[in-house]
C-alpha cells in the first residue's frame, strides 16, 4: 500500500476513532450490565408476590382494562402486554392517546383477582442505564446522534482492519512485544484485541445504528404500510376508551386469523404503533427466530371489525432482529456471557487506543506524525 494511502487511512481511523471513543466507552460501560438485565431482575426479585388465586380462572381482558382505568382515572390506554412466566397483564397508560414517554404510566395487574402487582423496586438503576444507553435522556435527538457515533464506529474498524494488513507483513499474528516498551507493549494488545473483536463489534456497532432509527421505522411503516386502513376514516377522531368494542372479541378474531402464533402486546388507537382507528394486536411466532418477529392485526377499535393481518416489512424485522441480538439475547446465558466478555475486551480496546494516541501526540515532533502502521505500527 502506498505511503499517501496509508496516511488517510490512518487519519479515517484515528478521527473517528476519537470522535466516537467517549460515548462508545458509555455505551459498553451501560450496556455491560443490560447484557444480564433478566438476570439482575431476577436476582433482584424477592419472589414474595403470589397470584391471589393461583389456580383460578383468568380475568377478561376487558376486565383488566377496567382495572387500569379505575387505577388511573382520566387516562386512557396506550399498551397492554403479558408477562410470560405469570397470570400478569401490563398496562400503560397516559394522558392522551400520543402521550410523551415521559407521561407514561406502567402498572401490573394480576389476572385472577384484578389487583395491582406492587412494582419491583430496582431503585431505578437499569431503568436509569436503560435510558442513557438509549438516548442519553434526549429523546429522538439523542437517539440519532449515538446512531451517527456507530456509523464512525464502523467507519473506524474498517480502516482498523485496512492498516492491520501492512502491520501484520512484520510481525506473526497475535504477537505481543511484551519486552520491548509501554507503548509497543499496549499497541500489540490494541491491535490483537481490535482484530479479535472486529466481527463482533461491528454487528454490535451496526444493530445499535438500526435501534437508533426505531421512532423513525415505527413511523414510516405506520404512515405507509397502513395509510389504506385509514383511508374512510377522514374526519373521526381517535375513539374514547367508552367507544372502544371489546379487546377480548379483537383479540379473539386476531388468535384465529393466526393460530400459530402467540400474543405479545396491543397497542391501542392513536399511538405509534397503531393507527388512529384500530387495536393493533401484535402477535409473535414460536421458534427462537420468529419469537422476536412480530405480526400485526388490525381490528376497529369502535365497531370490533376485523381489518387485516399483515406482516411487517423488511425494516421493521430488522429492528426486531436488531435488538435483541444487539444485547446477546438469541442463546440464552452462553451467548450472554460471550457477549460481555467482547464488550470488557472493547474497552481495553477503547482505552488502549486513547493511551496509544495520546503518548503519540506527547511524544512525536510535531513536524514527523508519520502513520505509525507506515513504520510497522499502529495507533
Amino acid at each position: 500500500m502506498k505511503q499517501n494511502t496509508l496516511r488517510v487511512w490512518s487519519a479515517v481511523h484515528t478521527w473517528t476513532s476519537l470522535i466516537c471513543t467517549a460515548f462508545m466507552l458509555m455505551l459498553c460501560l451501560t450496556g455491560l450490565p443490560l447484557i444480564f438485565h433478566d438476570e439482575i431482575e431476577a436476582l433482584l426479585d424477592d419472589h414474595a408476590w403470589q397470584p391471589a388465586n393461583p389456580d383460578g380462572p383468568l380475568l377478561s381482558l376487558d376486565a383488566m382494562l377496567a382495572a387500569a382505568y379505575a387505577n388511573r382515572p382520566g387516562e386512557v390506554p396506550l399498551f397492554m402486554s403479558f408477562d410470560t412466566d405469570r397470570p400478569v397483564v401490563n398496562v400503560t397508560s397516559g394522558p392522551t392517546p400520543d402521550a410523551a414517554s415521559g407521561d407514561m404510566h406502567f402498572a401490573s395487574f394480576d389476572r385472577t383477582s384484578g389487583a395491582l402487582v406492587p412494582a419491583h423496586d430496582d431503585g431505578g438503576v437499569m431503568h436509569f442505564l436503560l435510558q442513557l444507553h438509549t438516548d442519553m435522556f434526549l429523546g429522538l435527538p439523542g437517539m440519532l446522534f449515538l446512531g451517527a457515533m456507530g456509523l464512525l464506529l464502523v467507519a473506524a474498524i474498517v480502516s482498523g482492519v485496512v492498516l492491520y494488513a501492512p502491520f501484520m507483513r512484520k510481525l506473526d499474528f497475535g504477537t505481543l512485544r511484551t519486552h520491548r516498551s509501554r507503548r509497543l507493549k499496549w499497541l500489540d494488545y490494541h491491535n490483537l484485541l481490535g482484530i479479535v473483536t472486529v466481527a463482533w463489534l461491528v454487528v454490535v456497532g451496526l444493530t445499535g445504528v438500526v435501534n437508533t432509527l426505531a421512532n423513525p421505522i415505527v413511523d414510516a411503516w405506520r404512515n405507509q404500510s397502513l395509510a389504506d386502513l385509514t383511508a374512510g376514516y377522514q374526519g373521526a377522531t381517535v375513539p374514547t376508551p367508552a367507544e372502544m368494542a371489546s379487546l377480548d372479541a379483537a383479540v379473539a378474531q386476531a388468535i384465529k386469523a393466526a393460530p400459530d402464533m402467540t400474543l405479545q402486546f396491543v397497542a391501542f388507537p392513536g399511538g405509534s404503533w397503531s393507527t388512529d382507528y384500530h387495536y393493533a394486536i401484535f402477535l409473535h411466532g414460536n421458534t427462537p427466530l420468529t419469537s422476536h418477529i412480530i405480526t400485526p392485526a388490525l381490528v376497529d377499535a369502535r365497531t370490533g371489525a376485523f381489518a387485516d393481518m399483515r406482516e411487517m416489512p423488511w425494516y421493521n424485522k430488522a429492528l426486531a432482529l436488531s435488538g435483541p441480538l444487539h444485547f446477546g439475547d438469541y442463546g440464552g446465558l452462553p451467548l450472554k456471557i460471550l457477549w460481555a466478555v467482547l464488550d470488557v475486551l472493547t474497552i481495553i480496546v477503547l482505552v488502549t487506543g486513547l493511551y496509544l494516541w495520546a503518548v503519540r501526540r506527547r511524544t512525536a515532533p510535531r513536524d514527523d506524525r508519520t502513520p505509525l502502521a507506515a513504520t510497522g505500527e499502529r495507533a
